[in-house]
């Protein structure tokens, strides 16, 4: 009798395999047998090995099925599939998708029960500096809507967070992936719900949400290194004015400072949803309660030299009569077309752009400290995004202002630096061949202000930075009235009288509402979940 071949025992198998009595090939994650015969393996579904050992004390006898719950992982580690074991029947049969416990690997729970921590400790007082009673909203109200099967609300929450923490530490590999995943996640699930309408069951988690996002694109911008980068050709496109449109125009190449176009897309995307479902969010006591903590808008639309900014509408008239041809015109992301440029139309909306975005420099300039200058990417009209898509001259100044103003809130970790460097950025434009060689001489008394204010540092005995590592302060100190051109705490109380006299926000948004101009200068959700898309498939 020949000897007996050698062979290696299965002592580490799955249980199915175990359970016939055949040996196990041990493959992960799923073994060879249980490939075979379509069935699931506890080496991919840990779960199916409390559903056999039951199976096996008691044929006869069902398992509960667990409760739904809102799956977290899924941007990390998609749901490994909706088979499972009960019933008598336990190697056939299937049963609903097993809960987050056990469809997400222990790692990333940890990973998920971490991010979430810091969001309830931390992050979420990072949003209500300027108005802390709405810090229970953030901190406990929201993640409920979020557990109560929001999905796009929780992983906003969660990419936040890991933003957060990789602000604190850059170079944790881990933290990184995690917010590039869940920020993707995020966006992806909320086109998708906004494509399905908005109704009363989810208006609130949906204007939570894309308050979320717009945190998100802002505090990506802190990683960005826009220096070294092109205008981005997905975002605007050129027209045929070009001479010779297979060469780069000077904005387009390496090099050139990009306009961050994503995150004011973001910020109006917020005005969008609260546009489209007031009637739902007008009845809620937490929308209610976030919007009305905010500074009321109080615009002042006189365009001469008595107001701080008035400067930035010099010559406005003249440029509307002679408009330039000399841009480089651009596409809007908006589908809807445009009126001719010399129409009466155009011209009107163009200078109602101009003047409404000067009238909210003015006012965030006088109140800064009470994050009023994060109101102008939300409220600048559609018309001025689109004379910055243009490159205009004046609008680009108007910018440089507007980032000079988040010099006031350096503290915030998801703004910090962010005035310096969007401010030379936006300068270095006038520098470049784009413009012409007169063009900087021309702009620069238009700049002068957000560029003293850009380069500001503080003495070391104090000043608006004096605020932990972590980026966590509210701002800090105010600039000097003699830096700033304004005394805040005046301003503050000055604004608080009037107030009294023109309501809160929340009577500021009943009217525009109501008013067909007002809601016309809005994206409609469809072009909103449009450049929401675009900014998805940007990351």
């Amino acid at each position: 009798m020949p000897p007996r071949r050698s062979h290696k025992k299965s002592r580490a198998g799955c249980r199915r395999c175990k359970a016939r009595k055949i040996k196990c090939d041990e493959v992960h994650p799923r073994c060879g047998n249980c490939v075979k015969h379509g069935v699931p393996c506890d080496f991919e579904h840990p779960e199916v090995l409390a559903d056999l050992q039951a199976a096996a004390a008691a044929a006869s006898q069902t398992p509960s099925t667990p409760a739904t719950t809102v799956n977290f992982g899924s941007p990390i580690v998609p749901s490994a599939g909706s088979l499972s074991l009960t019933g008598s029947a336990p190697l056939t049969r299937s049963l609903p998708p097993p809960p987050m416990s056990t469809t997400t690997a222990p790692g990333h729970r940890l990973l998920e029960l971490k991010l979430m921590h810091h969001y309830t400790v931390m992050t979420c007082k990072t949003f209500t500096f300027t108005a802390p009673v709405t810090e229970d909203i953030w901190k406990i109200t929201v993640p409920n809507l979020a557990f109560s099967g929001s999905q796009h609300l929780a992983d906003s929450i969660l990419a936040v967070a890991a933003l957060h923490l990789r602000s604190i530490n850059p170079n944790d590999k881990e933290i990184v992936r995690a917010s590039h995943a869940y920020m993707a996640a995020s966006l992806e699930e909320y086109s998708a719900t906004l494509n399905q309408g908005i109704n009363h069951t989810n208006a609130e988690a949906l204007f939570l949400t894309a308050a979320l996002i717009a945190f998100q694109s802002t505090a990506t911008r802190v990683f960005m290194k826009d220096e070294g980068l092109s205008i981005s050709s997905s975002s605007t496109t050129s027209s045929s004015s070009s001479s010779d449109p297979t060469k780069p125009r000077p904005h387009q190449q390496p090099g050139c400072y990009a306009i961050p176009f994503t995150w004011f897309h973001s910020f109006q995307g917020v005005k969008a949803i609260t546009a489209a479902s007031w009637q739902y969010l007008r009845v809620s006591p937490v929308v209610t309660q976030v919007i009305n903590s905010q500074a009321a808008l109080q615009l002042d639309f006189r365009t001469g030299p008595e107001t701080f900014f008035g400067h930035l509408l010099e010559g406005l008239e003249e440029e509307l009569n002679n408009p330039p041809t000399s841009f480089d015109a651009r596409v809007p992301l908006t589908s809807r077309p445009l009126p001719p440029p010399n129409s009466a139309d155009h011209i009107s909306a163009t200078r109602q752009a101009y003047q409404h975005a000067v009238a909210v420099l003015n006012w965030a300039h006088k109140i800064p400290h009470k994050g009023a200058p994060l109101a102008f990417p939300a409220t600048v009209s559609k018309r001025f995004i689109e004379l910055l898509e243009e490159r205009r001259p004046r609008a680009l100044a108007i910018l440089a202002c507007f980032f000079a103003l988040l010099k006031s809130l350096d503290g915030v970790w998801w703004l910090q630096g962010m005035a310096r460097r969007e401010v030379l950025g936006v300068v270095s434009l006038f520098n470049s061949d784009f413009f012409g060689p007169d063009a900087y001489r021309k702009w620069w008394p238009h700049l002068e202000w957000a560029m003293r204010i850009a380069l500001y540092e503080p003495g070391r005995d104090g000043g608006q930075n004096g605020v932990n590592g972590n980026g966590n302060g509210q701002g800090g100190m105010p600039i000097p009235p003699e830096i700033w051109g304004s005394d805040w705490f005046a301003e503050e109380r000055a604004l608080a009288e009037q107030g009294r006299e023109q309501g809160d926000y929340f009577g500021h948004i009943e009217l525009l509402s109501q008013m067909s101009s007002a809601v016309n200068s809005i994206p409609t959700v469809p072009e909103y979940a449009a450049m929401m898309a675009g900014a998805r498939g940007m990351r």
